[in-house]
């Protein structure tokens, strides 16, 4: 378990150091950021350059395929999802640039606001998380903080009693008798609740102190607005590499990719570090939600995933605002980080086979293209996942060098437009690290979603045992 001061969150989104931190470490840190940095650099460029010299190889590789019935029919479906991807990107490019978040309302109009916070060994940073929320600026008449702790091993107990302590009665905490999972932690949260939005905040995460008043503004400027997901940036990527490549990663995936969800009214997962909810939506699904099973097991995991897809299925916009920031603690290395991955991965198996049975139904009123053609991009990837595998195993069993050399090409390519979108909004320097988080997933996280199909039936939250601290 970590145990991190913080003070206010505001000096946090200054992006200063959580603490202070001796000149020597950070000097050798910076030094071995540079050196991942130049390393990926060097072999990406060194890959387009190998694919310059073994063109004549590449040529009759592709004729090869060509001359044969299974390559050419995998060529030309290759080649259709390209130019699919390609156009999608495109009209993804113009959507975004439509984006923009809803301005925050008058305090008078601001709707009541019960913010449930559930925690699990996660010591002092729920203290933090708990002052964070109360800090913010939100009619305190009309905030109500809820945290529950989860049967925890740790001091997670103690913690939020020393935050209620400092806030009195801006919290109210609770303690589960037995850890029984963040869904039942939640729907303890919700029936206790008693705002006209509820709005899950993970224990691990601080937010801005205008963060909840934008993002529970659009829910007044849309009667129609079922849900809304914050914007997750990375609480610790000061203190190590693989935080760093998840910084930007997650502005790819937020700024970007929910900015252009949220134009078709279709994000399809508000996160568990910030996400906000329309209580009369959620008490709508809550049986269905709580009772959830996959393959005949309780779900105990992807909650946030699924009550978007079922408030998706209500007919309901589930929207994005980037001012709606947020920090969240993040794994720092790869048995973590690649356990956060599989649980994501079975949860997006099984809310795209629940979205399925929906979304080409006469589900909502308004026009439903623009979801049918988020789910039809997610769907595809799924379906493509196996065959790409044992492509790649071939490719690499057969032409180990034209694979290494074409696929570093490929990164090159694909990953400059995160570089430059990064870039464009925060950093150039630190927009390098998606080159680096794009070399480790295709070389060191590629077997995940294969892995993750085979295996979502299966249950456990993987990363949240005091070892994973």
């Amino acid at each position: 378990m970590r145990t991190q001061t913080i003070t206010t969150a505001d000096i946090l989104f200054a992006n200063k150091e959580i603490a202070s931190t001796p000149k020597t470490t950070t000097s050798k840190s910076a030094i071995a950021n540079r050196i991942v940095l130049l390393a990926t650099m060097l072999l990406l460029i060194g890959g387009a350059a190998l694919v310059y010299f073994l063109q004549p190889h590449f040529y009759n590789f592709n004729q090869s395929r060509i001359n044969s019935p299974i390559g050419l029919t995998f060529l030309i479906i290759t080649t259709g999802l390209l130019v699919f991807k390609v156009l999608f990107l495109l009209y993804n490019a113009y959507l975004y640039l439509q984006y923009k978040p809803i301005a925050s309302v008058s305090d008078e109009l601001l709707p009541t606001c019960t913010v449930i916070v559930p925690a699990y060994n996660e010591g002092n940073l729920v203290f933090q998380t708990l002052l964070s929320i109360a800090n913010s600026d939100f009619p305190k008449h009309k905030l109500q903080i809820l945290a529950i702790d989860d049967g925890s091993k740790d001091d997670t107990w103690y913690w939020m009693n020393k935050a209620k302590e400092q806030l009195g009665d801006q919290i109210v905490v609770f303690q589960q008798p037995e850890n029984k999972g963040k869904r039942h932690a939640l729907y303890r949260g919700f029936n206790l609740g008693t705002g006209e939005i509820f709005v899950t905040i993970d224990s691990d995460s601080i937010i801005k102190t205008d963060t909840l008043r934008n993002l529970v503004s659009p829910f007044v400027k849309d009667a129609n607005c079922g849900a809304v997901a914050g914007n997750v940036r990375v609480l610790n990527n000061k203190t190590a590499i693989l935080p760093k490549m998840l910084n930007v990663s997650f502005v790819m995936s937020f700024e970007f990719v929910r900015s252009v969800e949220s134009q078709l009214g279709s994000v399809l997962c508000t996160p568990g570090a910030l996400a906000a909810y329309r209580s009369s939506a959620v008490f709508e699904c809550l049986p269905e939600w709580i009772n959830q099973t996959f393959m005949g097991s309780a779900s105990d995991i992807g909650e946030d995933r699924a009550m978007t897809n079922m408030i998706l299925k209500q007919g309901k916009k589930v929207l994005f605002q980037r001012n709606a920031l947020v920090l969240t603690d993040v794994p720092e290395k790869y048995q973590g980080l690649y356990k956060m991955f599989i649980r994501w991965g079975r949860s997006n198996v099984r809310e795209n086979l629940a979205m399925a049975k929906y979304v080409f139904t006469d589900f909502k009123k308004e026009s439903k293209a623009g979801t049918r053609l988020l789910f039809i991009n997610q769907f595809l990837t799924l379906v493509m996942t196996y065959p790409f595998l044992i492509f790649m195993l071939f490719f690499i069993v057969v032409h180990p060098l034209l694979f290494i050399s074409s696929t570093l090409l490929g990164i090159l390519i694909v990953s400059s437009f995160p570089v430059l979108f990064y870039a464009k909004r925060y950093s150039a320097a630190e927009s390098l690290w998606a080159y680096a988080y794009s070399v480790l997933y295709t070389f060191g996280l590629f077997w995940i979603p294969p892995y993750a199909i085979a295996t979502a039936g299966r249950s456990g939250w993987l990363t949240r045992e005091l070892s994973q601290k």
